[in-house]
């Protein structure tokens, strides 16, 4: 029976979330959360850094811990925690605090190569150190959110007094009359006792209007949604409340994510890839910050930010471009009494970051409380962070969760997501997406299976400038194609022979010779690519993983794709087709924007980014040599374009 599907809420265990934190740990932390200074206390629990987390998802166990080198030219890189049976105990790394002096705060730091056990060169890198726990939090927080749930209803099929309580027409036809069909088309039965009719939910195949008002409004109402069209001036035009354009809001969301459940995830769990190519970027939007009802009034004066910048996390296919994840870097299920529970059970005021929970949260990593007898925290700064909560409790639901965090829970779903032998990355040098991917993929960077490129382009660039360097890079290459004897082959082929030319003086990375011997190390060299961009212009990569194996010829076949304008192109979707998520508007005065159409919600922001992500996969063809083509036609998931009523009603 295909049971009517309904949004996960915070209460559903999607992905199950083993505590690092035993029993006995636990009592021990309260004993001495009153017998010891903060620093002291977070030190006795240090050995939490390298501890891995358990979490059970679609009936398997994975162990995250992230915690490692992000050096990928250091001989630590993505190793775990070791230590050597040597003279004075060396080990890969070491806990560290940053130059900023916050003890909370703590990094890792790559030891010494031990010569008497160990060949290779340690570079003294450092890494800040993250929260396992917290991380898993993240990766629960994404798979629930694309999760629908079947609706599983609780029928009442008697009454009080009836004395076949107990049984109902499923497995007990016999006590029941059919008693026809409701106006849904669900089947009706009568209790042959008590007389008493109940009318079945109708399955998802029977009724697509099930529990909903205005249904006729639907396709219009996606396509108001994709086209830019206000919220009030939708609800104008189909004439319903904002109640019901969020409820509709919601059910299309639903639709979408129960469809890339049947045409997505089960399609691409059966393909094989051999090499993906992957661009990621993150896109920046302003959240308005809006009070809740009755915290408007003349009189208040606790003012927070009005606005607030907030991270969506896209990555696609280079190649297709087919885009597989758009995460939002802020969670509207969290509050401060679940904060507030979880510092008081594992005392999270007096330890260290990476220890912590709710580590992911930007500013509210835990709940202030009151000093204790050796706190080196002041009463007047408890009452000030105490203060800080409580103002931003008048505020809308939610907080903010770091970049990062998203960044990896983003980037180890797709890696369950995609069965691929090798991975391409591109991004721009945005640290947190490549601190997340050198984590995540970091055994795979190891054994030369995965590859990380820069590209990086002048954004303050003109339309007018881009297309004429586009047409003169287009020049040039043809001009030195002739003058190398190759004027009959294509732009990329041309493109992939000067790269390869290029190459055999060129490299990404740099020797350094030392008593140990000779090692590599990042250059920071990039170079032009022989290709502009007609609507950016020149382009310069680099690539921040070593290629010192690969010929000339093989770095130039992999750098001429490098390129990050699949993701850019529906960065620049969402501006033009979600009015929520447009850029400001500019106010009468010209130094000044105006954020008044910004968007409030972040959770709708999120329905409305994946209702357009379903959309432009499956619906919007693009151009190809074959003719046009959906980014999911490309990828190979599928072979028809789907149209926004499949969606809908799931055809």
């Amino acid at each position: 029976m295909a049971f009517q599907k309904r949004l996960s809420s915070k209460d559903d265990v999607i992905v199950e979330i083993i505590p690092p934190v035993s029993e006995e740990e636990l009592n021990e932390r309260h004993s001495n959360y009153y017998a010891l200074p903060p620093k002291k206390f977070a030190f006795k629990y240090r050995s939490h850094l390298h501890r891995p987390v358990t979490i059970q998802w679609e009936g398997k166990s994975y162990e995250i811990q992230f915690n490692q080198c992000i050096n990928p030219f250091c001989k630590w890189f993505a190793l775990p925690q070791k230590k050597y049976e040597a003279k004075g105990k060396p080990s890969h790394y070491q806990l560290d605090t940053p130059s900023n002096g916050d003890w909370s705060v703590k990094q890792i730091q790559c030891q010494a190569v031990p010569a008497a056990t160990e060949k290779g060169i340690s570079f003294n890198c450092k890494a800040l150190a993250l929260s396992n726990w917290s991380i898993a939090d993240e990766i629960s927080r994404l798979v629930r959110i694309n999760t629908p749930q079947d609706n599983r209803p609780q029928y009442i099929f008697h009454k009080d007094d009836c004395s076949f309580q107990l049984e109902d027409p499923f497995n007990q036809p016999n006590s029941f009359y059919k008693q026809g069909f409701s106006s849904t088309g669900s089947q009706q039965y009568q209790c042959k006792s008590c007389k008493k009719k109940t009318s079945l939910t109708p399955k998802r195949e029977e009724s697509i209007t099930y529990n909903q008002k205005r249904h006729d409004v639907l396709h219009l109402f996606v396509k108001l949604l994709l086209n830019k069209t206000p919220i009030s001036r939708a609800c104008e035009i189909l004439g319903i409340g904002r109640g019901t354009y969020y409820e509709k809001l919601k059910f299309v969301y639903r639709r979408c994510i129960e469809f890339l459940e049947r045409h997505e995830t089960n399609k691409l769990s059966k393909m094989e890839f051999k090499e993906i190519w992957l661009s990621t970027d993150q896109m920046l939007y302003y959240l308005s910050n809006e009070r809740k009802k009755g915290m408007g009034s003349k009189n208040f004066d606790d003012l927070d930010e009005l606005n607030f910048q907030t991270r969506i996390v896209i990555s696609s296919d280079v190649n297709s471009r087919y885009v597989f994840r758009s995460d939002i870097a802020y969670d509207w299920d969290i509050n401060f009494s679940d904060i507030e529970e979880d510092t008081k059970l594992y005392n999270s005021d007096h330890l260290n970051d990476f220890m912590k929970r709710y580590a992911r949260i930007i500013k509210f990593k835990n709940f202030p409380q009151p000093p204790t007898q050796n706190d080196t925290q002041t009463k007047a700064e408890y009452d000030y962070l105490l203060r800080k909560i409580k103002q931003r409790k008048n505020y809308k639901g939610g907080l903010h969760v770091s970049p990062t965090y998203t960044a990896i829970a983003h980037f180890w779903l797709i890696k369950q997501l995609l069965n691929a032998s090798e991975w391409r990355f591109v991004t721009d040098q945005d640290k947190s997406l490549m601190s997340a991917i050198y984590r995540v993929f970091g055994k795979e960077i190891r054994l030369s299976d995965a590859r990380h490129f820069l590209c990086q382009t002048d954004k303050t660039k003109s339309r007018t400038q881009s297309t004429k360097e586009y047409q003169q890079a287009l020049e040039d290459l043809q001009n030195w194609g002739i003058e190398k004897g190759y004027d009959q082959q294509g732009a990329t082929q041309l493109a992939i022979l000067q790269l390869e030319e290029l190459f055999r003086t060129h490299r990404f990375h740099e020797v350094k010779n030392a008593s140990e011997g000779s090692y590599n190390i990042y250059a920071d060299n990039p170079i032009e690519h022989p290709l502009a961009s007609p609507d950016r212009g020149y382009r310069w990569i680099d690539c921040t993983t070593d290629l010192s194996s690969l010929e000339p010829m093989d770095i130039a076949k992999l750098a001429v794709n490098v390129s990050d304008q699949s993701t850019d192109a529906f960065m620049q979707l969402i501006r033009r087709r979600l009015s929520p998520l447009e850029r400001p508007i500019h106010s009468a005065k010209a130094d000044k924007k105006n954020y008044m159409y910004s968007n409030s919600n972040p959770e709708y922001a999120q329905m409305a980014v994946t209702i357009l992500r379903t959309y432009y996969n499956f619906c919007f063809p693009l151009k190809t040599k074959n003719g046009k083509k959906t980014p999911a036609q490309r990828l190979g998931i599928t072979d028809k374009q789907f149209d926004l009523k499949d969606i809908i009603y799931l055809r």
